[in-house]
């Protein structure tokens, strides 16, 4: 089996140099999309052993919540897939680790070879319906509003948002959405079936909130893959990863956190930052 590995990085190299070098193993080709407002000249000089290492020249200006987004994602997928017919996909962020080894990871992913790591979330109708089913105004700008215009674009929004819901005017009434994390492990046949619907997913998630944690999960979700799915009902087990969610933010995992991740099930853990390295650097004398 290879394995593809997409990264989606745009700081916190440091934490990127660890993930690397974590993955670089013969089994593994890396494909590497940074974000298009990370000035050229301060990109990271990362090589690999073992491993193929593909940076993408094509960069996405990519803006949180945004559709842009799903745009950088749907680059590496179609990268990585023109090039070779990986058995598995995993989609990380720049500041993840695996917190297995790869022969581990490889195993596992042997094991359940078919199955589609995608996680879902539960009783989220009332989230999903607020973003995806009515037009949202400035979704580059979800979180870039600073001064007046920022003011402005902030009241437009909310506006527009509360006329929506007072008329009853949803879009996209007629799909069936499902929402989870935006980090997953799938196959080449989903990612296959994720390129043919890409025209839709342009269509459908234009001007919606966070498409990134929808579009996947309900692609799969409306077709015959769905059947393979290796866990509906627990969000982090579907996906395989330890996200490190804490009063409802995702906070990076730190020194006090190794015991837990050391003897969590997952593949993969989120989020790391250079700020308490040293988690990362104990990551590393498990994982070899």
């Amino acid at each position: 089996m290879k394995h593809a590995y997409l990264i989606i990085a745009h700081n916190e190299f440091r934490v990127l140099q660890s993930l690397i070098h974590a993955i670089d193993d013969k089994r593994n080709d890396i494909y590497i999309h940074f974000d298009k407002k990370v000035d050229s000249q301060m990109l990271p000089a990362l090589t690999c052993r073992y491993a193929g290492l593909h940076i993408l020249n094509e960069r996405v200006d990519v803006r949180w919540g945004d559709i842009s987004v799903v745009e950088a994602e749907y680059a590496l997928f179609e990268t990585a897939s023109s090039k070779y017919s990986y058995t598995y996909y995993h989609l990380l962020s720049g500041v993840d680790m695996p917190i297995k080894t790869q022969d581990v990871i490889h195993a596992f992913f042997n094991e359940n070879r078919g199955k589609e790591f995608i996680g879902y979330t539960l009783n989220s109708e009332k989230e999903i319906e607020r973003k995806v089913n009515y037009y949202h105004l400035f979704p580059r700008n979800f979180k870039n509003e600073g001064g007046m215009i920022g003011m402005a674009q902030r009241l437009l929004r909310a506006t527009w948002l509360r006329i929506q819901m007072l008329m009853k005017t949803k879009r996209n009434a007629d799909i069936t959405f499902m929402k989870g994390t935006q980090w997953i492990s799938i196959t080449h046949e989903m990612v296959a079936l994720l390129i043919r619907r890409k025209e839709w997913v342009m269509r459908v998630f234009h001007h919606t909130f966070c498409p990134d944690e929808i579009f996947v999960q309900s692609i799969c979700w409306n077709s015959p893959l769905k059947a393979n799915i290796y866990n509906r009902t627990d969000d982090a087990k579907g996906c395989m990863r330890a996200i490190g969610w804490k009063d409802n933010k995702l906070a990076a995992w730190t020194i006090k956190d190794y015991t837990y991740l050391k003897d969590s099930e997952a593949m993969f853990a989120r989020k790391f930052s250079e700020k308490d390295f040293e988690i990362v650097e104990k990551i590393e004398t498990i994982i070899g």
